[in-house]
């Protein structure tokens, strides 16, 4: 199974009065490169949270954000009575003339309102892991879908180059006719009117032959091609790695066509491989 590293997952779930959000985007990376947001108080379960998506994520560059909203915020207050009654009695004391509208000057009294932060209790964080588990999910489905639309591009390019390799065969009794031909014509160039051994015309010859030889290449080709594509149709979870490496070696062979072809048509065909091949590796890049 093919995973794209493109995808977006997000899961809600209520608990208590709180409703609680967890939200995960990823794209391709060398690497797993997370950037998580929490709530203040989950700084305690933030490296549980960390492992617990990066172990579902594999690879990516991902961006994920935990909310819990509540009728209180992140975060509850509550009022200092007793100095909010210490400001107002001494306040009141001092008798001012207006009679003013103390409540609002007392509440914006540093400390009078205070912040109270509470632990994550075990049902709470329970709930968390729950919801971050279906984001996960749902993350994997769209990269499931993503990894087949790739799949069916990998399959394209890859029939692509092996039909392009096929239709070398015809072309290659010619290329080697041609060859013969333009050997000949040198040496009867730069020899003149001197006689030349056929005998050793015909090994040199050979010898040229055999160093433009492009039938291992064309069988390495093959089988690395017919690989890629039993790779991508097995049942295991598909490593992007793994398949860029034989991309390489798919590109090692190619190059070496190019260069030993020595052939018009040939090199057409090479050229077109060569194209495929960067659609592959681009597409590789994506792959978790």
């Amino acid at each position: 199974m093919i995973l794209s590293m493109t995808g977006f997952g997000r899961a809600s779930a209520t608990y208590n009065d709180k409703e609680i959000s967890v939200e995960i985007k990823s794209l391709n990376g060398k690497t797993t490169d997370l950037r998580l947001k929490v709530p203040s108080n989950f700084r305690d379960k933030e490296i549980e949270i960390r492992k617990l998506i990066m172990e579902g994520t594999k690879r990516g560059k991902v961006d994920a954000s935990v909310v819990v909203d509540s009728k209180y915020g992140e975060e509850e207050y509550a009022l200092n009575k007793e100095l909010f009654t210490k400001y107002y009695t001494e306040l009141k004391e001092l008798n001012l003339a207006d009679g003013g509208d103390y409540m609002q000057s007392i509440l914006r009294i540093p400390n009078v309102i205070k912040t109270e932060v509470k632990d994550l209790d075990k049902e709470e964080w329970n709930k968390i892991k729950e919801v971050a588990f279906l984001a996960l999910s749902k993350l994997k489905e769209y990269r499931k879908a993503e990894g087949q639309a790739t799949k069916e591009d990998f399959e394209k390019s890859v029939r692509v180059i092996i039909d392009k390799l096929e239709e070398i065969e015809p072309f290659e009794k010619s290329r080697i006719d041609k060859l013969k031909i333009r050997l000949n014509s040198k040496l009867e160039e730069f020899l003149q009117s001197e006689r030349v051994d056929q005998n050793r015309f015909e090994q040199e010859v050979v010898y040229y032959l055999e160093k433009l030889d492009i039938n291992e290449e064309k069988v390495r080709l093959r089988q690395h091609c017919h690989y890629f594509l039993d790779i991508i149709n097995g049942k295991a979870d598909v490593n992007g790695k793994k398949l860029g490496f034989i991309a390489q070696e798919m590109g090692r062979e190619i190059n070496t066509l190019g260069a030993k072809a020595q052939d018009a048509n040939i090199q057409q065909r090479v050229v077109a491989m060569k194209d495929e091949l960067e659609r592959i590796k681009e597409q590789v890049l994506n792959i978790v």
